[in-house]
Parts: structure tokens; sequence; C-alpha cells
């Protein structure tokens, strides 16, 4: 089976201790409603993380 990936939103906020935590915690519960949640340092501004909802179809 393969699956295409499609930019949902972004958004680059101020990191956090337990930020990833959140987006394991997302990513877990949220699998079978075909979101992927990523954590990726901003490009843009180096002290800030960058979140982005992807949504998934299978195909």
């Amino acid at each position: 089976m393969d699956s295409k990936w499609s930019v949902y939103a972004t958004m680059v906020c101020s990191n956090s201790e337990d930020l990833y935590r959140i987006i394991d915690f997302l990513n877990r519960n949220l699998k079978d409603k075909d979101v992927i949640f990523g954590m990726a340092k901003s490009e843009q501004h180096p002290d800030k993380v960058q979140i982005t909802i992807y949504r998934t179809d299978a195909t």
C-alpha cells in the first residue's frame, strides 16, 4: 500500500521541553484519522521549531 502525504497546516512556535512528547502523543492517538504530525527546527528562526500537520491518503 502506498501513501501520499500532503501538508495540511504549518506553524512556527517556541520549543519547549515536552513538545516532542505532545507530537508523539498526537501521532499515536490520531494515526487512524489519516494525519501525521511532524516537528523540525525552523529554517527562518533557528531558536524555534516548525510543527507540520500532514494528511495521508492511503492508496
